[in-house]
């Protein structure tokens, strides 16, 4: 009895404690879900399911727990080990964070007590956008997509009523149906033209603004950086649509948030297509880990602002490098690849890389056409080209050019502050 007494104190001390250190929905993974999920996990959002009550979120905890373990939720791509690691739209969440996730789901995802629970996160009409809400939306005209017919490659003109030159601080293309639009890329035109099938090289197609493909993000330019949109102009749409087995409609909006009227921006920003592989794409079926490479010389110097990958569903993963004109070489980023999410990885100012004229921008791809990714028939050879079922291996780059003066002084910058660019090199060439 004596012992029994004894051991009373001790049990209760015990309980106290882990009740402490419980994770609860309410306290501990509601505040989580909501600065990083709940933007995409809602009501009439790109994401399958809802995450904004407990309700809407305890039949998916095991899925949560091995998403956020495995780090493809949120979604980034951008290898943590390897090159630059600093964004100002990384959206991964901390270890903490993860560690709390998977701490609750072995807990048998408790509730926790309604006190607890943080208020509802507001979303309002600039929550649809990435970009925070635009100044100028064009709208592109309805178009209906029959539920079987050849993939669709086209163009709409629509004005802009903009009555004098303005410029651009952020952008963003928006698909009205995202099961039929594979991708959209948008232009300023003074005039209507002739297609130019998603091809932005194309000296025809007008001047480049923004593209959309599934999951992507808009595009934030740096401050004292834009692009300009002048008096008069048309937004040209230019869609790849594809039939999915039922009728569809889809109108498309562009986004548009401008610089105060009268501003001049000391960059212009751009935004292309670069490292085109330099050999048209073999992927026999069965095979895994394809390489290509694609090369473009920046003739001027300048400074890389963003980066994103693009590949089609064989995609596996890409790396950037930039090739010196003294033949010296730095790793600048890797990313695993998804289909699923075109995400624009965003330097933050004081890391973004810059380079001397006559720098190679290099881009190294890699394609799985194995039967163990989700693939169409892993048993079909895969060439380049357009559609979906085909492949491409490039790398979208958001840049601006400086003066020969202007790098010397933002090099001279960094190197005084001894700051080490990137993590290890060697790694990223080696697909995992």
């Amino acid at each position: 009895m004596l012992k029994t007494l004894r051991l009373v104190p001790i049990v209760v001390a015990i309980a106290a404690s882990a009740s402490a250190q419980s994770v609860t929905f309410t306290k501990d993974v509601a505040p989580i879900l909501q600065r990083s999920c709940q933007s995409c996990h809602r009501p009439g959002q790109m994401a399958p399911m809802s995450l904004l009550t407990y309700q809407d979120v305890r039949p998916w905890a095991r899925a949560i727990k091995q998403r956020v373990m495995d780090r493809t939720m949120p979604p980034w791509g951008i290898d943590p080990h390897i090159g630059l690691q600093s964004f100002k739209n990384d959206p991964t969440l901390r270890e903490d964070e993860v560690e709390k996730l998977v701490k609750w789901v072995d807990a048998g995802a408790p509730m926790g007590t309604a006190a607890d629970m943080p208020k509802a996160r507001e979303f309002d009409d600039s929550d649809r956008w990435h970009i925070g809400k635009p100044d100028i939306i064009v709208t592109s005209p309805k178009h209906v997509v029959p539920a079987e017919a050849s993939d669709w490659w086209g163009s709409y003109y629509v004005n802009t009523g903009l009555t004098e030159d303005r410029y651009i601080k952020a952008i963003e293309s928006k698909p009205g149906n995202t099961a039929v639009v594979h991708h959209l890329l948008t232009y300023a035109v003074d005039a209507e033209m002739g297609d130019s099938n998603g091809d932005d090289s194309n000296g025809d197609a007008g001047e480049f603004l923004n593209e959309f493909a599934v999951g992507k993000n808009g595009d934030l330019f740096p401050e004292g950086s834009g692009r300009l949109l002048k008096a008069g102009s048309k937004i040209k749409f230019d869609f790849h649509y594809h039939s999915v087995g039922k009728e569809m409609t889809d109108q498309s909006q562009l986004g548009i948030v401008l610089y105060p009227k009268g501003y001049a921006p000391k960059h212009v920003v751009y935004s292309k297509q670069l490292g085109q592989p330099t050999e048209p794409l073999d992927i026999p079926g069965g095979s895994t880990y394809v390489r290509s490479d694609g090369y473009t010389r920046f003739n001027k110097p300048g400074k890389l602002t963003a980066f994103q990958p693009h590949m089609h569903t064989r995609g596996k993963r890409q790396c950037i490098e930039l090739i010196y004109p003294d033949n010296k070489t730095e790793q600048i980023n890797c990313a695993d690849w998804s289909f699923n999410w075109h995400i624009v990885a965003v330097y933050s100012d004081d890391v973004a890389p810059i380079y001397p004229a006559g720098t190679v921008l290099h881009v190294i791809s890699w394609h799985d056409n194995s039967a163990n990714k989700a693939n169409p028939d892993a048993r079909n050879w895969v060439g380049s080209g357009q559609r979906t079922i085909d492949e491409m291996g490039f790398a979208w780059i958001t840049w601006y050019d400086l003066t020969d003066e202007e790098y010397k002084t933002e090099f001279d910058a960094r190197k005084a502050t001894g700051a080490k660019r990137t993590t290890n090199t060697a790694p990223g060439l080696q697909p995992q």
